[in-house]
């Protein structure tokens, strides 16, 4: 079985980009979407991309724990890197009011700049969201008969705010959450809903170690994607093998890849 992990945070100092790329092709995870989130490591992202063409996609954007921080001409500088047929969506993009390392008035202002980009290079956007849900559907909704779909990275939440997403045509980002059945337990209920072609499996490693891979390890590492995927089985009652051939399809469907992983010709 071949797998894509849609979200591996490479540029976490607790991941060293090479080791980590080698031991997940190694363990079948051929195909990964890096993670790049504010202007400092937007570069590093193409490099790695350049680096590993077989294996690495990317996305690229602003965060919102980094709104405050942009520079002047920042959505210029993104909408050319965005050239590159392998940076294949807008973001890690959104709003964060849990922790607001930002202002909520910058968040809003570098989100909204960032849906208008992803419109204009006709891109799906790749969703934050913390605390802060009745604000960002209202700006999506905005968007959202514009927008080239998008990922809700890392979701977390209830049934009713899947399909609040559903709805405007989002994918579902399934992570290790699901396999914790007490932290887990809105996500485990809210995925039998799911429709087997809106999920897609990530791991957000370093992040989410799921809790079925035992011992513990510090770090959440791509390889760990077909442990996420058996719990995700096991809740829907499907073969594993389907689980990964459609969350694999799903996933290039999304970043407009081919079935080996490289960008549609245009």
């Amino acid at each position: 079985m071949r797998w894509f992990d849609a979200g591996v945070n490479c540029f976490d100092k607790r991941m060293p980009m090479h080791s980590t790329i080698e031991q997940a092709v190694n363990d079948d995870v051929t195909n990964m979407c890096v993670i790049a989130t504010h202007q400092e490591n937007w570069q590093a992202c193409i490099d790695a991309i350049n680096a590993y063409p077989q294996n690495l996609v990317a996305t690229m954007g602003v965060h919102p724990h980094y709104a405050d921080n942009v520079s002047s001409d920042w959505d210029s500088q993104l909408i050319e890197r965005l050239k590159d047929k392998r940076i294949v969506a807008v973001g890690e993009t959104g709003l964060d009011f849990n922790r607001m390392f930002s202002s909520k008035q910058n968040q809003l202002s570098v989100f909204e700049r960032q849906l208008e980009v992803a419109v204009e290079r006709q891109l799906p956007v790749y969703l934050h969201e913390r605390d802060a849900f009745e604000e960002q559907i209202s700006l999506l909704s905005k968007y959202a008969n514009q927008l080239q779909s998008g990922l809700v990275h890392c979701f977390t939440q209830s049934l009713e705010q899947m399909q609040a997403y559903l709805s405007l045509g989002f994918y579902i980002g399934i992570t290790g959450w699901i396999c914790d059945p007490k932290r887990g337990a809105a996500l485990r209920e809210a995925v039998v809903n799911l429709p087997i072609e809106r999920l897609i499996l990530e791991t957000d490693a370093p992040y989410l170690f799921p809790k079925t891979v035992k011992p513990r390890q510090s770090n959440n590492h791509p390889k760990f994607l077909p442990n996420i995927a058996d719990s995700v089985a096991e809740i829907l009652g499907l073969p594993i093998e389907l689980l990964a051939t459609q969350s694999y399809a799903n996933t290039c469907e999304l970043f407009n890849l081919t079935e080996s992983g490289s960008p549609r010709a245009s």
